[in-house]
């Protein structure tokens, strides 16, 4: 795992830009501890961080060049399945100096050009650089697990692996107010747009091209090589289940290959548990993780994973916490953060990853399972607002009582009315706009109130328009969750995952998103996912014999980070007279100060609602825009 960066020239004035490429390396030392390199041959620069995990030798080291010295590569990720194109590539007379994926992967191009990202199963941002054609060639993998952002204008093109390093590189700091607009929504920026005018997320699935050899240099448009596509699978649901065995068994085999130590997290919960099982089956002494919480016994998982463990013969470590640990780790989450992203639950994210760096340096992952086998709650409501019947009729009869209770995430009572309030709200709706609102922390007429700056416009309207490209109102669950995997997944959940392990040097690897488990999951009916008796249903039901009977009577559950707390006691004096005070408000001249003030009055009010998740949307956005931007 590693952090890339690249400079190309387009003109004879953005080759002075290439002598940015060592210090915006250096800023992803934090993915990439073990060694640092560049490499520079007239318009182009690369440049590279990286944590050692297959071939630890300085023969693994990147930047890494061909034997004839005209190509050159630099890779952040994995390619787990690169032993069986070895002898392949062997076979095509090239001496390889190296043990390293990556160097069986850069001969892989030379032989087949673009063809061979078909050949990879794994997950990646690269770059290689043909110096006699005078091209760059840039891809992601299938799934967007490896982020990639990219900045062009017309004398040059700078992609890196985080922001922060397009910061040092100098891009000018134009923000996209769209982004913005959208982020007041959900709490996140969908790609393929970021924070910045000028910079863009190169979607999954995806490459380019550029040509540096004609009098003017060529920048193809990204071109797709992988997308997901449902299909309708013949096989009985036992055969289904067979299948899907077989499938997350390789996948996690796969991701077993390390030549240093790695384990699993471990939550106690169905997906990171199959995992975790399947694991044991191929390793001794497994390492399984977990976080548990002192002082929240509510949302503790431990004993859970316990069982998990004990049945699979881990060797488990709990780290055992509490919330004073999570809020002492939050400036450091703030500050590596370089465009706003307020799903609280990285901070859990983070502290894990941070003590199981201490043990290995790789870990497997259950993301992704939620969203392809339909795990979250918005699928089992717009389960029953298909189905209909009474039960979904009495809760939109009863909004008017929903408009009045207190709704907060601060107890399980008014958690369960904001939840039966949304579903109210959303059952009213078309597919699209209720799965836009259920997606979201706020709506668009309330961004509009916060951000009156006129975003109802063609820009956001197409955005949204692709984002939700794939719900038909004839359709089924299978088109909300092959959203999800396109908004949520991609723009939260792995973002999430990479900004908050990267921080800590720690590769995590995620087996349900092999790519075969999810073609394969995408041509099963929604009908072996989800219905009335519950979610996952195939994978709970997969994997049955494997896990602990105790984990199939339980409540799916995740830990809320006390942010309403922490708003009315350590975070109090940040909200009211820093981050959210009038006086920065003012200065910024982008939100309307009325309208913040009417958020942190509903937030300390008895009634909250979703002004704890909003209000915190703002604070990680006021934390960048004074960190990141303002300086």
């Amino acid at each position: 795992m590693c952090g890339i960066a690249g400079i190309i020239a387009l003109s004879e004035k953005g080759i002075s830009s290439l002598d940015k490429i060592d210090s915006a390396t250096k800023c992803l030392s934090l993915r990439g501890p073990d060694a640092h390199g560049v490499y520079r041959h007239e318009r182009v620069a690369l440049g590279q961080t990286r944590l050692a995990i297959i071939d630890t030798s300085e023969t693994g080291l990147q930047p890494m060049h061909d034997g004839s010295g005209r190509y050159t590569i630099i890779f952040n990720g994995e390619f787990f399945n690169y032993r069986e194109h070895r002898d392949f590539v062997l076979g095509k007379g090239y001496k390889l100096k190296s043990t390293s994926d990556t160097e069986v992967l850069l001969y892989l191009y030379i032989i087949e050009g673009e063809k061979c990202l078909q050949r990879v199963n794994g997950f990646f941002a690269l770059a290689i650089y043909d110096k006699q054609e005078q091209t760059v060639f840039i891809a992601r993998d299938r799934m967007g697990v490896k982020p990639l952002l990219i900045f062009r204008d017309d004398d040059k093109i700078m992609f890196a692996s985080e922001m922060k390093s397009l910061l040092d590189m100098g891009i000018p700091k134009a923000m996209d107010e769209v982004s913005l607009f959208t982020y007041l929504q959900l709490n996140y920026i969908p790609g393929p747009q970021s924070i910045f005018k000028n910079v863009s997320k190169l979607n999954p699935g995806h490459f380019l091209k550029i040509n540096l050899a004609a009098s003017q240099a060529k920048v193809s448009a990204p071109q797709s090589y992988y997308e997901i596509r449902k299909s309708t699978t013949s096989l009985t649901y036992d055969n289904q289940q067979d299948q899907l065995f077989k499938l997350m068994d390789a996948a996690v085999e796969r991701r077993l290959v390390s030549d240093v130590p790695l384990g699993t997290f471990l939550s106690g919960g169905i997906d990171s548990s199959v995992v975790s099982a399947l694991a044991a089956r191929h390793t001794k002494h497994l390492k399984t993780f977990s976080i548990g919480f002192k002082d929240e016994p509510m949302f503790d998982e431990t004993y859970y994973a316990n069982l998990v463990a004990k049945k699979i013969g881990s060797d488990h470590t709990v780290f055992s916490l509490t919330t004073d640990d999570l809020f002492a780790n939050l400036h450091a989450v703030l500050d590596y953060t370089d465009e706003p992203f307020a799903d609280s639950s990285a901070l859990n994210v983070h502290i894990l990853s941070q003590h199981t760096r201490k043990h290995v340096t790789v870990a497997l992952s259950g993301d992704g399972a939620d969203e392809m086998f339909g795990g979250y709650n918005k699928h089992a409501a717009e389960l029953r607002v298909r189905e209909g019947g009474l039960q979904g009729s009495l809760v939109g009869l009863l909004d008017p009582l929903w408009n009045v209770l207190p709704k907060s995430r601060n107890s399980s009572l008014a958690n369960k009315v904001r939840q039966l309030k949304r579903f109210s709200e959303g059952q009213k709706l078309g597919i699209k706009e209720r799965y836009w609102r259920w997606a979201g922390i706020g709506t668009e007429s309330e961004a509009d109130r916060f951000f009156p700056r006129g975003y109802h416009d063609t820009e956001y309207s197409a955005r949204k328009n692709e984002i939700l490209k794939y719900l038909r109102e004839d359709g089924d669950i299978n088109d909300v969750l092959l959203t999800d995997m396109h908004l949520v997944l991609v723009n939260d959940m792995l973002m999430k995952v990479d900004l908050m392990s990267m921080a800590n040097s720690l590769e995590v690897r995620t087996p349900f998103l092999d790519y075969n488990v999810v073609d394969f999951a995408f041509s099963l009916p929604a009908s072996s996912k989800i219905d009335s008796g519950g979610r996952k249903k195939i994978v709970r039901d997969t994997f049955r014999k494997l896990l602990p009977e105790e984990l199939y009577s339980r409540k799916k559950q995740g830990f809320e980070v006390p942010l309403l707390k922490w708003f009315r006691t350590d975070l109090k004096n940040m909200i009211t007279n820093e981050l959210l005070s009038e006086d920065m408000i003012t200065e910024q001249k982008l939100f309307d100060y009325n309208e913040v003030q009417n958020l942190i009055t509903q937030l300390y009010s008895n009634n909250p609602g979703e002004a704890v998740a909003r209000v915190w949307g703002l604070v990680v956005f006021q934390y960048w825009w004074k960190t990141k931007f303002a300086n």
